[in-house]
């Protein structure tokens, strides 16, 4: 296919600025995915973190239609739908009525505004699949003031969180405030799903926010090492994509995408194969708290 020809150039694409931006937006969508795509995993939310990409979607289009900024638009929308859901899932199952209930309504929402607007509905492609390679320097800089915003906070409530995440009936036995930290999980995956969706899209962040904390929790039951392993695995997955997208003219999302889902089905090969294996080591202990 002459389509998907080699350019000989790729490395000078690569030294552009629009390059040097993704890459740095790269990095910084790694540290919060992996950080919290562990909680997503270990809280049974993996539903609820692709349906806030999907409740951000009316605010985006909104946005687009009053001339506000896309992502102060899908940030505020998939705020309130985390406050939402947060507030009356307080269990899994609970969560998931909240969600789809949440959802179905925000996506009407959504396309209901970009049939107002044919700004909105240009805009359609870049808010579903994203656009990494138009990140600017200051959307970068925002991405790293979050960062350091969700490392503070994570560090503040990490016993707690992870205490609620790991047994919430118990932690709620033991005092712990389980609703507050439910609120607090979903409204910090509002802005972790926010910067991401720049760089994949509403329909792919998925690949990003859970398949490499899925992949890091097949490798390693620690809660520390899982979120590393997911960090590094996210990092790999979208800078592997940069890469290969400048050697070979395809959409940076999907090769991001394909990366991340690939790493997630070798490890569970991976698995797979030493389960079966008679010198198979013993099973994982779970996952407890640091003390």
């Amino acid at each position: 296919m002459t389509g998907l020809a080699f350019d000989p150039e790729w490395m000078s694409t690569l030294s552009a600025s629009f390059m040097a931006n993704a890459f740095a937006a790269g990095m910084c969508i790694a540290v919060a995915a992996g950080v919290m795509g562990y909680f997503t995993i270990a809280r049974h939310s993996t539903f609820a973190a692709h349906a806030l990409a999907h409740i951000g979607l009316p605010g985006a289009t909104g946005a687009v239609l009053l001339g506000l900024p896309v992502w102060a638009g899908m940030g505020a929308f998939a705020m309130a739908g985390a406050l939402i859901i947060g507030a009356l899932g307080r269990r899994a199952s609970q969560r998931e009525i909240a969600t789809g209930t949440v959802l179905a309504f925000a996506t009407g929402l959504g396309l209901f505004f970009a049939r107002m607007s044919t700004a909105a509905t240009q805009q359609m492609q870049s808010i579903l699949f994203g656009s990494i390679l138009t990140i600017t320097r200051d959307q970068v800089i925002g991405f790293a003031v979050f960062d350091a915003v969700l490392l503070l906070v994570i560090s503040l409530i990490w016993h707690p969180l992870l205490f609620s995440s790991l047994d919430d009936q118990v932690a709620a036995a033991r005092g712990v405030p389980t609703m507050a930290m439910n609120v607090a999980f979903m409204a910090i995956m509002a802005g972790v799903i926010t910067i991401s969706v720049p760089a994949v899209g509403t329909l792919l962040v998925f690949a990003l926010v859970v398949t490499p904390a899925a992949t890091a929790e097949i490798l390693t039951a620690s809660p520390p090492k899982a979120m590393l392993a997911s960090g590094i695995l996210c990092l790999v997955s979208i800078w592997g994509g940069l890469v290969i997208s400048a050697m070979v003219p395809l959409p940076p999302s999907f090769v991001i995408v394909t990366l991340s889902t690939l790493f997630w089905a070798l490890a569970r090969a991976g698995a797979a194969i030493r389960r079966r294996s008679p010198w198979r080591s013993p099973s994982r202990p779970a996952p407890r708290l640091s003390r």
